[in-house]
């Protein structure tokens, strides 16, 4: 069902994006690639490998350490269907309750709870039983 990691996301404290780029473009030598135009002020986004596997750094937490901080995993799925059918089974744990209850998780048939834009691919969000923020997409 899933088929890899599109992106990790990290947080850094408020204006320090242009360290980011330092560290992870010259010193760790990622290639920098656009980010939505609404977040550019707010996200540094860098290819790992030539088949799309990203870092994102996010500078727009508050506090980056805090439960509900936008750093998480993106895992990839091989299709809509797939991606719908994992949404389902989220959802139904997360309103069953029980052992590792997901903490939220987005309604199918909802909204995602990302960010908006043009930009993004089909997905939605989940937080583990600890808080964990999960993004999954095509």
């Amino acid at each position: 069902m899933i088929t890899g990691i599109a992106h990790v996301n990290l947080t850094v404290p408020p204006g320090t994006l242009e360290e980011a780029a330092e560290f992870y473009g010259t010193t760790l030598g990622f290639m920098r690639v656009p980010v939505p135009v609404l977040q550019k002020d707010s996200l540094a986004w860098f290819d790992i490998t030539p088949k799309g596997q990203q870092i994102h750094i996010s500078s727009n937490s508050p506090v980056p350490n805090e439960p509900t901080a936008s750093r998480h995993p993106c895992f990839k799925l091989e299709s809509v269907e797939k991606l719908n059918e994992l949404r389902q089974r989220i959802w139904a744990h997360f309103e069953r309750g029980g052992e590792g209850k997901p903490m939220a998780a987005d309604k199918p048939g909802d909204i995602d709870s990302g960010a908006k834009g043009v930009e993004y691919p089909t997905r939605f969000f989940a937080r583990d039983y600890a808080g964990n923020r999960l993004e999954f997409s095509l």
